[in-house]
Order: C-alpha cells, then structure tokens, then sequence
C-alpha cells in the first residue's frame, strides 16, 4: 500500500473514531412531543397550506411548552411570525419545515436551498436567515423571484458517522425529487427552478433526480456529491460549484472508500461543473449579505451568472 493510501485510510478511521467517542448533540436531544401534520388534500392551494403551516407550528409550540421545553416552544414561536409562509411542517424527531420567502404563485425565479448537517428546528433560524438574505438580494434585482427553505430531511450531525456516508442523502434525495415536481404546480409555466446545495445538501442534490424543470443546480461547501464527474448526476441542469477561500471543508480529503467519504472534489476542474466566484466566505458565510458568495447564487438563481476562470 502507498505513503498515500495508508494516510487517507489513517485519517477517515480517525473521522470515523472522532464521531463514536464524541456525544452528538442531535442524539443526546430529549425527544420533544408534537402532533402528527395536518393531513392536506393533492389540491390544496398555496394559502390553505401556510394556514395549516402555522397552526402545525402553533401546536407543536404548544406541546413543547407543555412538556417543559420552553426553549423549544420560544423558537417555534419566532418560526410563526406574521406572514411566515410554511408549505409543510411537522414538529416531530428533528423536525421538518419548508418555507416559502416572496410569492410563489407569481415568481418566475425560484430557488431551492437544501442544508446541510446540524439543521433542524432548534438551529432553523440560521438556515432562515441565509434564505430570507438570498430572497432579498434577488429582490433587488428581479422582483418575480421567491426563495424555498427546504428542510425535508434529518440532517446528520457534523460530528457523526452518518455525515460520513450518504444513506441520509438517499433518503431525502426519494423526498426532495418528488417535492420539485410538486413545487411546479404552485409555480407559472415558465418558472426557472434552481436548486443550491450546500455542505451535505449538496450530498442530497447530487443523488436527486431533478427531472428537466430544475434549470440549475449550485454546490458550495461540498464534501463531494459520490459522483465522479457533474456528468454522472442524474440531472440535466447546469451544474455549478464553488468554495470559499475561508472554508474549512477545503482541508477534507475527497476521496472514497467503500461507503465513507463522497469522491471527487466538485471544484475540481476534472467533476466538470462550471464554477462560480465565493471570495472569501467561510463554511456558514455564503449566504451573507453583501458576500461575493450571494451576488454569485443570485445571479444562477436569475440566469445571469458566467462561468468564472
């Protein structure tokens, strides 16, 4: 075996012992009591969703409290803001919600962030904040446009062995196909779907077959897809990729052996995606107001964007 070989399978049993001996926080979580989602007909309109959206929250705040989590309860109600618009939600495990930023039923941009590890309901404020600052750079720029949060799957924890292999990613890759075909219902005919992935999202993105109504699909943060080439993804969308100079991730070994690690660095120029311009943004910053990282998503999302040297 090589000098090189012998390091990377050092290092990934040293990432796999890494998330045995230290706790997870997800894992160590008391379970939270919270109803069953209210069960909507296939022709429910926009609006009879986001009402059932917050009395979903509503009630999961309620039980929360109830319960003796108030800290839970307290995040819940600052999810329910006035005008929160929520597709989906459901209060149960790590929770699952999708938010919907801008009007949908109007927007001929639309984009679709999937999350990576450690996003759930206790963490969901920072997921929606990248949302609504992605919402409101496309606003600036191309009104008709609308942001969609997606947390539709258990997250795995940074510090774990599921971040380490895909079987998460499978299973909310069989979620999040379905979910965009569904979503060009609620949307005009002509309306331009992106899907921008970050960390492990982009794990879940490049394992989803998108069908042809997503137009573009931009990984940042990426551990690797599983795939070899943007070729080999089961999508005919344009394929972007880009890392900040100040993300962590960079120092990750892309590499893959047996089920543990995701391959071939997507900002490689050898995966074949187009890439994209991220400054300096570090692993949680490409969403930030006034970031290079946003400029550059907004201008995929609107179809703007060249590919940068």
């Amino acid at each position: 075996m090589s000098t090189g070989s012998r390091f990377r399978r050092t290092l990934l049993a040293g990432l796999v012992a890494a998330a045995v001996v230290f706790p997870v926080s997800a894992a160590a979580s008391p379970r939270i009591p919270a109803p069953a989602p209210a069960v909507l007909s296939g022709s429910a309109g926009l609006q009879s969703r986001y009402d059932a959206g917050l009395a979903g929250i509503a009630e999961a705040a309620r039980a929360a409290q109830d319960s003796g989590h108030a800290g839970r309860a307290a995040k819940l109600g600052t999810m329910a803001e006035p005008g929160a618009q929520f597709l989906t939600f459901d209060g149960r495990g790590q929770g699952r919600a999708i938010e919907v930023f801008g009007d949908l039923g109007t927007a001929d941009r639309v984009a679709v962030l999937v999350p990576g590890s450690d996003t759930n309901l206790d963490t969901y404020q920072r997921f929606r904040e990248g949302a609504l600052s992605l919402q409101q750079r496309l606003q600036a720029g191309h009104p008709r446009s609308a942001v969609v949060a997606w947390l539709g799957y258990d997250t795995p924890g940074t510090v774990s062995t599921t971040v380490l292999t895909a079987d998460r990613a499978d299973r909310a890759a069989a979620e999040l196909g379905p979910f965009l075909s569904r979503l060009r219902g609620f949307t005009p005919a002509d309306a331009r779907i992106s899907l921008l992935c970050h960390s492990y999202g982009s794990v879940v993105c490049g394992r989803t077959a998108t069908g042809p109504g997503v137009s573009d699909m931009a990984l940042f943060g990426s551990p690797g897809t599983g795939a070899d080439s943007a070729a080999d993804l089961p999508t005919t969308a344009r394929v972007w990729a880009g890392r900040g100079s100040g993300d962590w991730i960079g120092e990750v070994p892309h590499i893959r052996l047996g089920g543990i690690g995701f391959g071939t660095d997507p900002v490689d120029p050898a995966f074949g995606a187009r890439a994209f311009a991220t400054g300096s943004a570090g692993h949680s910053d490409y969403l930030k107001p006034g970031t290079e990282s946003l400029d550059s998503l907004a201008r995929i999302v609107t179809g703007t964007e060249a590919p940068h040297a």
